[in-house]
């Protein structure tokens, strides 16, 4: 009997009924004792003495009076919530930087960006972190070219940036006078910017009045049944996280036109000089193909780094690690060569210093490599770099706290609206939620098993694999989290969500408990957690 009214219930929640359902003439009919003296209730779901005074229904009479169907659709409720609470959010998503070099991948990273907010948090912090850190850890450094090393390195968050060691290439980068104009073309060549723009303002000033214009109303507003349950207070709150990510991008101004990078560093890379064996030193061009700084190509990367190819900057989650070695690369040699430079000793020991002459930086092959090694190489010693646990809890932190400050909020205001617990609206919030974090989780892992994986073992061929399914598992959950969302606000607007079982909390209550509050007579009540969730987002 029992399963038999469990399927019962099921299939009166997965079919819809064939005619919408009018909740106040409902209640009206249930007031006038048509469906009998009992299952009337109060605000807290006590049963009523007088059927006369009730303002809600138990979840089983709510099913015979009312009907397990939905309430009707309302298109002026629908476009109204539609425009004020989720359109301003839509246009604000065309904000966030992209510039990949295939239009497919932007697409994906938009949505990455929707269907994880902590990803595209996370990612943002970083970056920040990044530039600071780079600074710290070259201010100790004095020698000529470092500080525009810094600047160009922090440009090339966006690229997968390698540093080639071998034949004292990089070396000469470093050290020989000649190559000082190499530095000042490649700085000069990624001075572009993704900043701010008149269509960027517009955004960010449509979703904050929108916002704001629309809070106020629900404030102020009186708060009627249908108003309440298609109301976009939480969905407002859920996409709340994209002001901040949009507004960081453009401050930080990500260079991501992965053609432009690339040029960049073709144009530099042509103009790079090279110490000989003996003499003069000669075009880098003129030896080989072999680079001192290039960016990795798809050609050479593999599958297995495949997003750390990918410019837009919500891919700098896979770059976090490879970046720090060459970071890490480069402040090595130039750091060396500082503290030489600082003893006055010359590159060609058998010369001697003179104050700003250029001969001091002037050497054969081996003389300019060991200018710039510690013992007997310039490479840094540990795989993973410095620092780096410290700004992955830093940016981590910070990603979960602004994803949960606004999908809390959005679940609070959900949560606490009559009747209040775990339903339709506020389990979905939750669902996108989780989801969010288990991306990011999938794609971090991901990332740190991929550049485990730069030396080809048995074992890490097995462990690169696993970040390959990792990483493809989270693009899917991320592009359904994305889905998963808009079809939520959706339902939202279009009283979906507004049947019996989702307004009586049944998944929360059970069904013997559940009750649906339909005359809201405590406006003030009501408000409250509105409150509670506009705090928590801001």
């Amino acid at each position: 009997m029992r399963i038999s009214m469990r399927v019962w219930l099921a299939l009166t929640i997965l079919i819809p009924g064939v005619r919408s359902v009018d909740f106040p003439s409902c209640l009206a009919e249930v007031r006038s004792g048509q469906w009998g003296q009992t299952g009337g209730t109060d605000s807290q779901g006590h049963p009523v003495a007088n059927i006369s005074n009730a303002i809600g229904v138990t979840y089983e009479l709510c099913l015979v009076a009312c009907g397990s169907g939905q309430a009707p659709f309302q298109w002026s409720i629908f476009s109204q919530q539609f425009a004020a609470w989720l359109l301003p959010y839509l246009a604000l998503v065309s904000q966030l930087p992209f510039g990949a070099r295939y239009r497919p991948d932007n697409v994906v990273s938009m949505l990455l960006a929707v269907g994880s907010p902590t990803l595209a948090a996370y990612s943002l912090a970083l970056t920040a972190l990044n530039g600071y850190w780079i600074a710290q850890r070259f201010s100790d450094v004095n020698y000529p070219n470092a500080r525009n090393a810094v600047k160009i390195l922090s440009s090339l968050q966006q690229s997968p940036v390698q540093v080639n060691a071998k034949d004292s290439l990089f070396a000469s980068l470093v050290v020989l006078h000649k190559n000082d104009e190499f530095w000042e073309d490649l700085l000069e060549r990624l001075d572009f910017v993704h900043t701010w723009s008149i269509p960027a303002v517009a955004s960010i000033l449509w979703v904050i009045i929108a916002y704001v214009f629309t809070v106020v109303d629900s404030f102020t507003g009186t708060v009627t049944f249908s108003a309440l349950n298609a109301s976009g207070q939480a969905v407002g709150s859920i996409f709340l996280w994209l002001l901040p990510i949009v507004v960081g991008w453009l401050q930080i101004s990500p260079k991501c036109e992965s053609e432009r990078l690339n040029h960049a560093l073709d144009k530099a890379n042509a103009i790079a000089y090279v110490a000989a064996l003996r003499g003069a030193p000669i075009r880098a061009s003129d030896r080989s193909d072999a680079r001192a700084i290039y960016i990795r190509n798809d050609r050479h990367a593999g599958e297995i780094h495949r997003d750390e190819q990918r410019t837009p900057p919500i891919y700098n989650y896979a770059r976090f690690l490879p970046w720090t070695l060459a970071v890490e690369h480069v402040y090595c040699a130039f750091r060396e060569a500082s503290k030489r430079s600082s003893s006055r000793h010359p590159v060609n020991p058998r010369g001697r210093w003179r104050n700003g002459d250029e001969n001091n930086r002037q050497g054969c092959q081996s003389q300019v490599t060991a200018y710039v090694s510690r013992g007997p190489t310039i490479l840094p010693q540990s795989r993973w770099g410095p620092g780096v646990g410290y700004r992955f809890l830093l940016a981590a932190f910070a990603a979960l706290g602004l994803t949960w400050g606004t999908v809390g909020a959005a679940i609070v205001i959900a949560f606490f609206t009559p009747t209040k617990g775990l339903a339709c609206r506020s389990g979905s919030f939750l669902i996108y939620g989780v989801n969010s974090t288990i991306v990011w989780l999938f794609l971090v892992a991901s990332s740190g098993l991929a550049h485990h994986c730069t030396l080809q073992t048995e074992e890490t061929r097995f462990l690169g694999a696993f970040s390959i399914f990792l990483r493809r598992c989270a693009k899917i959950l991320a592009s359904l989290n994305a889905s998963w969302i808009i079809l939520v606000c959706l339902f939202q607007f279009s009283s979906f969500f507004d049947r019996c079982w989702c307004d009586s909390s049944v998944f929360y209550l059970g069904a013997k408990k559940a009750y649906n509050v339909i005359d809201i007579t405590d406006e003030a009540a009501v408000r409250v957690p509105w409150f509670g969730g506009l705090a928590l987002a801001a």
